[in-house]
């Protein structure tokens, strides 16, 4: 399965697209689409739009994950990054791949264990579960990893997980029993 993250931003958008397994899982690409600081906003927009089109075309996700928008005292800056949301939304509805999103804590929590985790350990943790030599950079790019395998890893995520025995894994922990006959007596 392939998820292509995205964290999504007026001044930089992470991506990052993650292969798995359900076991393993292994980097494809990731970056961020560094926007200039002469453009205006509505040029920004087309070229998020853009670059995330052509990103998502050459990566062939199965889904697309991105970081849901959660509330902000500066209303000029949530309304800001609720655009560059939209059309990262738009550029992936148009390539027919399926959107699910997931709250800054929900990431932190999937990838670090902690939902009010500093940028750092998320940094760390991403470079940790790709088994990469260094941390991805631009930030914004550990983020757009970091967004993608919050789905791996949650609930929503590889559903199609199986046992080397043959029976379905859980969805969550708090589903798991036992195989039948493993019980101690």
């Amino acid at each position: 399965m392939r998820v292509f993250g995205i964290d999504p931003g007026s001044e930089c958008t992470g991506y990052g697209c993650v292969e798995t397994d359900g076991r393993r899982h292994r980097l494809v690409i990731c970056g961020g689409l560094k926007l200039p600081p002469g453009a205006t906003f509505p040029e920004r927009l087309r070229l998020i739009h853009e670059g995330l089109t052509a990103l998502i075309g050459d990566s062939r996700p199965d889904l697309v994950a991105i970081e849901n928008l959660f509330h902000s005292v500066n209303v000029r800056s949530a309304l800001k990054l609720g655009h560059a949301r939209g059309v990262a939304m738009l550029a992936a509805v148009q390539a027919g791949v399926e959107v699910v999103e997931y709250t800054p804590a929900e990431i932190k929590r999937a990838v670090v264990g902690y939902g009010r985790a500093e940028k750092k350990q998320v940094q760390d943790m991403v470079q940790l579960l790709l088994g990469l030599e260094t941390a991805p950079s631009p930030h914004d790019a550990a983020d757009a990893l970091a967004v993608a395998l919050c789905h791996v890893h949650s609930a929503g995520g590889v559903t199609r997980r199986i046992a080397d025995d043959g029976r379905r894994l859980p969805r969550s922990w708090r589903n798991w029993r036992p195989p039948t006959g493993s019980r101690p007596s």
